[in-house]
């Protein structure tokens, strides 16, 4: 099962950005797509650019396709980015419902990164791409250079209270069934929400439809790790944290307990964005994060 309906959100979303940095510079995009045969399935994954390498990590039910404008212009600045679809999202296949949990997308991360890269790199995460990459940190803290939050990462505060609301009354804003749960969605991600053809939107709206359960399945698995992360210890490792402070998925305060967590990071309040900052705001992502890894 693949994301379509998140696939094709990103390329709406994607096209109506106005890529600043693609426009600024006569170099094309670096990146180019590969496949990685990894523990019984197949990595989809963008790569390019020199230098020292560079994982981001999607969101829930997102793709590899978000990070395409940050991605371009890390690599454009001397990194070598990787960006995959993580296992069972996107364009990546063959993985069992069982690959959803955090510590299965960790382990498979692993061995694509053994496979693909022999060097220490740095890891940043959007979302549940966050948790992620603090749980491969905490596993394997030797090979990580350093971390970074491109928005806030889940586990570390409970849903916000928009999020909570919706579910109480029964709708999940992360499942939309019908356009009104749809522009929900859309409100929570996005302080100003991308324009979306009507046919476009009832394209996605039917295909969260007809494969409702296993958007449900997957959900289910995901929500387990609610703030569990807050419980691993502290981490050492030099990091990074870009917040919304309009997100509507995880509330800004979130922003205080996770520099706790991370007393060697710096962090940066996004106004006027909320919880996709690659999305909203690329050209300063691009500008602070490439300066932190520079230096």
């Amino acid at each position: 099962m693949h994301f379509i309906a998140r696939y094709v959100i990103c390329f709406t979303i994607f096209f109506s950005c106005n890529f600043a940095y693609s426009q600024k510079s006569s170099i094309s995009c670096p990146l180019a797509p590969k496949t990685a045969a990894i523990d019984g399935g197949t990595i989809s994954y963008l790569e390019g650019g020199k230098g020292e390498p560079i994982l981001l990590l999607h969101g829930l039910f997102a793709q590899k396709e978000q990070w395409m404008e940050v991605g371009c212009a890390l690599a454009i600045e001397g990194f070598d980015v990787i960006i995959p679809d993580l296992p069972g999202y996107g364009a990546s296949s063959g993985y069992a419902i069982s690959t959803y949990a955090l510590e299965s997308q960790v382990k498979i991360l692993h061995h694509f990164m053994k496979q693909i890269s022999s060097r220490n790199f740095h890891i940043a995460g959007s979302s549940m791409g966050g948790a992620i990459a603090v749980l491969f940190t905490d596993e394997f803290p030797n090979e990580i250079k350093s971390l970074a939050f491109i928005g806030a990462p889940m586990g570390i505060i409970g849903w916000s209270p928009q999020v909570r609301y919706a579910i109480f009354d029964g709708v999940n804003p992360f499942i939309p069934i019908n356009k009104e749960q749809f522009d929900l969605e859309m409100s929570l991600l996005f302080l100003k929400p991308p324009i979306i053809d009507e046919a476009v939107k009832l394209k996605l709206i039917k295909e969260y439809v007809l494969n409702n359960r296993h958007y449900q399945q997957t959900w289910d698995i995901v929500n387990f790790y609610g703030t569990s992360l807050d419980r691993l210890p502290a981490q050492s490792v030099r990091t990074i944290i870009f917040w919304g402070e309009h997100d509507g998925i995880f509330n800004i305060s979130g922003i205080e307990p996770l520099k706790k967590y991370f007393p060697n990071s710096k962090a940066y309040k996004f106004s006027n964005a909320a919880h996709l900052l690659m999305l909203e705001q690329p050209n300063k992502v691009v500008d602070i994060y490439s300066n932190f890894l520079k230096y």
